[in-house]
């Protein structure tokens, strides 16, 4: 498993670089992600969250969990302007939920595993988590959506978790 890092780890701030190429390393990374974003119960993990900063997402938001999708240097080429505000989590503010506005539609455009040139029309979960995913490769976490006061209470409340995890 990897190490997912927890905000307000300064390194989710980091703008991710675009892969070079789709090679073993990064077939390797694809497989060590999914298994960390099952193991942990999400539905979408960016490799910014677990700190190798390269535009890389990994996502499946099935009830099954069997349909992995992976977004290699991807590119919202599409948003609609219909919006819709839904309640988001992130396995890396754990336990934290609140409201975020987003597009209930995208059509990015993104290699997949193998390399292969993709374009993904999305809506609903899978369009929410796509944007939630891509905004952690240009450095952003969904707590920056919300009202400074909200974002300085779960700051605190995570770093206060953090200090009693290691403190046991």
């Amino acid at each position: 498993m990897l190490n997912i890092l927890r905000y307000p780890d300064s390194r989710l701030h980091t703008v991710a670089k675009p892969v070079q190429a789709v090679d073993d390393r990064i077939q390797e990374l694809i497989g060590r992600m999914f298994a960390t974003m099952y193991d942990a119960s999400g539905i979408g993990l960016a490799a910014t969250q677990v700190d190798v900063h390269e535009r890389l997402v990994v996502i499946d938001v099935s009830e099954t969990r069997d349909q992995p999708l992976v977004l290699i240097n991807p590119e919202i080429e599409w948003a609609s302007p219909e919006t819709r505000k839904g309640e988001e989590g992130c396995l890396s503010v754990p336990g934290i939920y609140d409201g975020v506005e987003r597009s209930v539609a995208v059509r990015v455009r993104a290699l997949d595993g193998e390399g292969e040139a993709r374009i993904i029309e999305a809506e609903g979960m899978l369009a929410v988590c796509i944007q939630h995913e891509m905004d952690h490769l240009m450095g952003k976490v969904f707590v920056e959506y919300l009202s400074p006061l909200k974002r300085n209470r779960i700051k605190n409340k995570l770093v206060k978790a953090q200090r009693d995890m290691e403190r046991s």
